[in-house]
């Protein structure tokens, strides 16, 4: 199967022929407050889509940070179970806009898996447009998976991260997709301190998205990433509270034209985990 864009719309995903085509949808719904994941999906789901948990599957324990990249054998075993062989499609939604699933299309991508979108608009898009829900789980074989090796080109520590804003320099862009008021430090309703890596710059992921819940067109994406200084860095790194959302900024600077940037997978979990690792606040890049 060839690649697909990041994207894919509504519309499309209904009128694929399941049986004609090798595609599995992933419901990647999160939230921190109850109901459950699990229970949102089963009380209504995409049909012929596969419920998967961010925290038990596509995170491993011990860090760094909350939601650390599982094993490359483990995210194999979890694509096998779930009927994702070395030519499937795997589109993955939420109900945030993308920000939870964004996780899943890049995690693939960097795990060697191309084959993967995001439905643009996630649960709203599709039910919006008249297309039905169901509480039917479906019966899936387990299939050979496809080969996974981490490319950790595309993947950044602490230690990566301190060294770029050595000195400040003006053309290194690292990202923070988090909400302005954790940005600056306002509120932290998680970790145990509050702020930003001193020299990140706010980009909250709800800044690609319209009001309808979908990706910005591409024209819009590039102008705000280049107003974040992203034309003129030679090295773009995407950030948030635990490397999730960040994702989300990843893929629609992708969108923009900058694919090139890389996950700080640790994000502001790792960063401020350390007492020794410096932190500002306010509102400015600094």
């Amino acid at each position: 199967m060839a690649e697909t864009g990041p994207l894919v719309e509504a519309g499309w995903l209904q009128s694929q022929d399941r049986e004609g085509i090798a595609l599995r949808l992933v419901d990647l719904r999160w939230s921190p407050r109850p109901p459950s994941s699990r229970e949102r999906y089963q009380a209504g789901h995409l049909p012929g889509a596969v419920f998967v948990d961010l925290d038990r599957d596509l995170s491993q324990s011990g860090g760094p940070g909350r939601h650390p990249f599982p094993s490359a054998g483990a995210l194999a075993a979890l694509l096998g179970r779930i009927g994702v062989g070395p030519s499937t499609l795997v589109v993955a939604y939420d109900d945030i806009g993308g920000s939870i699933s964004g996780r899943l299309w890049f995690m693939l991508r960097a795990f060697g898996h191309r084959h993967v979108a995001l439905l643009n608009g996630g649960m709203r898009a599709w039910t919006e447009a008249g297309f039905p829900l169901t509480q039917v789980e479906p019966r899936i074989a387990a299939v050979a998976p496809p080969a996974l090796r981490l490319d950790e080109s595309q993947v950044v520590d602490r230690a990566r991260v301190a060294r770029l804003l050595e000195g400040r320099p003006r053309d290194v862009l690292v990202l923070d997709a988090r909400a302005p008021e954790r940005y600056r430090g306002e509120v932290e309703p998680i970790d145990q301190r509050a702020g930003h890596i001193p020299g990140a710059t706010n980009a909250p992921f709800s800044a690609n998205l319209g009001p309808d819940g979908r990706f910005k067109l591409a024209a819009e994406l590039r102008a705000h990433y280049l107003g974040l200084g992203a034309g003129e860095a030679r090295a773009i790194v995407s950030s948030c509270g635990s490397g999730v959302t960040a994702c989300h900024d990843l893929l629609a600077l992708e969108l923009a034209g900058f694919p090139a940037a890389q996950l700080y997978v640790g994000s502001w979990s790792d960063w401020s985990s350390d007492p020794a690792s410096p932190i500002a606040t306010g509102p400015e890049r600094g």
